[in-house]
């Protein structure tokens, strides 16, 4: 079963790996290694410019910046300012989001900038493996999706909702007898988000190297609510790359009636490991950033290029990776040197 683990920014949480992996090898994301193109050795990321997205400025990327300024490190720290000074994905953690999603929404008030949210909270999430947890029931999970919206309030956000749910449902690696009460919360979360009046709601759909066929998408999103949403999300904390992606969007899309969408573009800049390699989802090893984040798409159907995953963040304890969703400088910087862009 192809799968690919979404990690989560944990502020207090640790995720425990669930299983051990075979074949992990050690990575080639080290601090000292020159790859990428010579144009991307050690250029700083440019001004966000006209990106309406908020750049976090107490990021793990902008603390590891002003680390490695502190320690002389000059060169690492303007190569890293290439995700410091972009727009990434918030996830709040924990039971009560409300203090994070509220710091998110003050921070990017000044600007009038639109902060990108991730909701990843459903029960039984990621079926038990990487990324295990989520809220331990229906009704605490309607009330974290409360409390996560009502601190949006009238500001202008995305929320990319549930990464994983649908398509584990699709893969069956959600059991069945979890199936009604998913979709059902899904729907149900869609109608809440939308209660804010600008806060638009993207589905995850997954990638298209998971789920390969996009008719097998259409009726759980239905049943998710994606019409009452604004789109679906592809892509996430994955490496398609964005010409397979639309292509994939684009039909999803024309079975949907139309139906926009986002794509995750924060490692897809030298697309998925190449070869059928075990995990290939999991910390792969010469990936690079992609498109920066933008809402000038050239595509009428993608709504956004969005940095879902953030990038830096382990996958899991694979090729040499802390655990999922825990800060990883090396392969951060690895990711920024290979950027073209």
């Amino acid at each position: 079963m192809f799968r690919r683990s979404v990690t989560v920014r944990l502020a207090s949480l640790t995720v425990a790996a669930a299983l051990l992996l075979t074949g992990c090898g050690g990575d080639d994301e080290g601090a000292g290694s020159p790859v990428g193109p010579p144009s991307a050795r050690g250029e700083a990321a440019p001004p966000t410019g006209g990106s309406p997205f908020w750049v976090d400025p107490e990021s793990d990327a902008a603390r590891q910046v002003r680390q490695y300024e502190a320690q002389g490190r000059a060169e690492d720290a303007k190569v890293l300012r290439r995700i410091s000074e972009r727009p990434v994905a918030d996830w709040p953690a924990g039971d009560h989001p409300g203090p994070d999603v509220a710091r998110a929404v003050k921070g990017a008030a000044p600007d009038l900038r639109t902060v990108v949210f991730v909701a990843y909270n459903i029960p039984h999430r990621d079926c038990g493996m990487y990324s295990a947890g989520g809220a331990h029931d229906a009704q605490a999970y309607r009330s974290w999706v409360d409390q996560f919206a009502s601190a949006i309030g009238d500001a202008p956000a995305i929320v990319v909702l549930e990464p994983d749910a649908v398509p584990h449902i699709v893969d069956g690696c959600t059991p069945g007898e979890y199936h009604e009460e998913r979709l059902a919360l899904l729907g149900e979360a869609v109608d809440r988000f939308k209660r804010q009046p600008r806060t638009k709601v993207y589905l995850d759909a997954g990638n298209p190297a998971w789920i390969d066929t996009p008719s097998k998408l259409v009726e759980p999103l239905r049943r998710a609510g994606v019409e009452r949403a604004d789109g679906f999300a592809l892509n996430v904390s994955n490496f398609q790359t964005n010409d397979v992606v639309r292509g994939f969007g684009a039909g999803l899309s024309r079975l949907l009636g139309g139906t926009h969408f986002t794509v995750d573009t924060s490692r897809n800049g030298d697309g998925p490991l190449p070869g059928d390699r075990a995990e290939a989802w999991c910390n792969p090893p010469g990936r690079a950033l992609g498109v920066p984040p933008t809402d000038r798409t050239g595509d009428d159907l993608v709504d956004a290029y969005l940095w879902i995953k953030r990038p830096g963040d382990s996958d899991g304890p694979c090729r040499g990776g802390p655990a999922a969703g825990t800060w990883w400088p090396d392969y951060a910087l690895g990711l920024a040197r290979r950027a073209r862009s």
